[in-house]
């Protein structure tokens, strides 16, 4: 009974001393870990404020950058839109010549046909006057129809009797004296001209009245 008494307390006193032990190793782990701790926000302190510093150089930094980049940017649109400027005038001129070229091809495209059938009409004005009945009235009804189809497509006969010379309509092939006209006057038609849409496609042949000596 002693013994065992004995051996009971022998085993309570060695897991006594093994608490102990225990005891002082976490103690000495607390106070390590206190230490580190300590000094590690110690130095997180004076980090801290270098990064202060840092971090307010860099925003300034990064805010010049942005300033330089949004002054090279609104040039470039000022650039782009001037240059969309530009081509948006040159595609107007381009559209407004396309449109006046198509226009004056339908009007103008058969020019060089009109030429060739005011020369039908002259023929027929000369034949008019040398035939006689039935058949002169055949050819007036014909000198009419044409002059309808003339009025029709934009084809008019010049009538400058009276009127002023003028180069780009009248072709001086002669000249008579101004009785009863006024100098640099249109007194005769030798040979009919013609207008395509206002535009002349034929001049006219005139005889221009001039003062004469005598009229002096």
């Amino acid at each position: 009974m002693a013994i065992r008494c004995f051996f009971s307390v022998r085993k309570n006193l060695n897991c006594v001393g093994r608490l102990q032990l225990l005891l002082s190793n976490d103690c000495s782990a607390v106070i390590g870990l206190y230490s580190t701790a300590a000094k590690q926000w110690g130095t997180g302190d004076d980090c801290h404020g270098d990064d202060t510093t840092d971090d307010s150089s860099h925003a300034g930094t990064n805010v010049r950058l942005l300033e330089m980049r949004a002054s090279k940017l609104e040039e470039q649109v000022r650039e782009l839109t001037e240059r969309y400027k530009r081509v948006m005038a040159d595609s107007d001129n381009v559209r407004r010549r396309t449109q006046k070229f198509v226009q004056d091809a339908k009007l103008f495209g058969i020019q060089s046909f009109c030429r060739d059938l005011v020369e039908v009409a002259d023929l027929l004005k000369q034949t008019t006057g040398n035939v006689q009945g039935e058949e002169d009235q055949r050819l007036a009804q014909i000198k009419d129809r044409l002059q309808g189809v003339f009025t029709k497509h934009g084809l008019m006969k010049m009538s400058p009797v009276g009127a002023k010379y003028d180069p780009y309509q009248h072709e001086i092939v002669c000249h008579t004296p101004a009785e009863g006209w006024e100098p640099g006057t249109v007194a005769v038609v030798k040979h009919d001209g013609y207008k395509l849409h206002g535009r002349t496609i034929r001049h006219a042949q005139v005889g221009i009245a001039v003062m004469t000596q005598e009229q002096d």
